[in-house]
């Protein structure tokens, strides 16, 4: 009788220990899921974020590299993949890691067509983000022409941001300031399609290592232009009655 009563008790003890290893087992996966909320300037790793016009596709990887993931980032660009390899010298690299670190790339991605594709059209995000939008040199650029097709240029995409943004969510165009882009009338072009300026924060290029400005057009597709000053605009709906 003896006997049976201890091999009673080490079955309980060998339960209470699998209980035990089960709630291990569940915290660990509360923990995996719950992963730290990493930031690189305005952008969290909690974020789901669409970023616009991308040329070498260098300032989605910086993000992505920051957040150790990509998960969270969508990243389009007008280009094919053959343009982005005939046009920058690290293009296809850059694909490559954002693609391995769980980045969905899109390409022929028009912002000012956006919010049709067939894809963004299903999605939400809480950042949209188009850095130094500009259509190319077609001519001087400050010539009226050139800062009118600029100006068509931000109100298609702001207008298509905003059909993609989460409520709470923020559109964010960085800019250059000064003669002659302050003609494109961008926050204006925003009101006028009922977003507000929420925040206006100088953008320092060193903030995203790793990160290259490319001209995107002509035979210097893949060189970098100066920035001189420039801010980012961030926008947000305008919710007043």
């Amino acid at each position: 009788m003896g006997n049976e009563e201890e091999h009673q008790e080490e079955v309980k003890e060998s339960k209470e220990d699998h209980d035990d290893d089960d709630d291990n087992s569940d915290t660990e996966d509360e923990d995996e899921e719950e992963e730290a909320e990493i930031w690189k300037k305005h952008y969290s790793s909690k974020q789901r974020i669409l970023l616009v016009g991308e040329g070498d596709l260098s300032f989605s990887l910086c993000l992505a590299r920051a957040f150790g993931s990509a998960r969270n980032i969508v990243a389009t660009s007008l280009d094919t993949q053959e343009d982005i390899a005939r046009k920058y010298s690290n293009g296809i690299g850059n694909v490559r890691e954002l693609e391995e670190r769980g980045c969905l790339v899109l390409y022929k991605v028009d912002a000012k067509q956006m919010s049709q594709h067939y894809f963004l059209k299903t999605q939400r995000f809480d950042r949209i983000v188009y850095n130094l939008p500009h259509v190319g040199f077609l001519y001087r650029e400050s010539s009226y022409c050139q800062i009118q097709l600029n100006k068509r240029l931000v109100k298609g995409f702001l207008k298509n941001a905003k059909v993609l943004l989460q409520k709470e969510g923020e559109i964010h165009v960085t800019h250059k300031e000064g003669d002659p882009y302050n003609k494109w009338d961008l926050v204006r072009k925003a009101e006028k399609i009922g977003l507000v300026l929420h925040d206006v924060v100088p953008f320092c290029k060193d903030d995203y290592p790793g990160y290259c400005n490319k001209r995107a057009h002509g035979s210097s597709s893949d060189d970098q232009f100066h920035l001189g000053d420039c801010s980012t605009y961030k926008f947000r709906f305008n919710h007043s009655p």
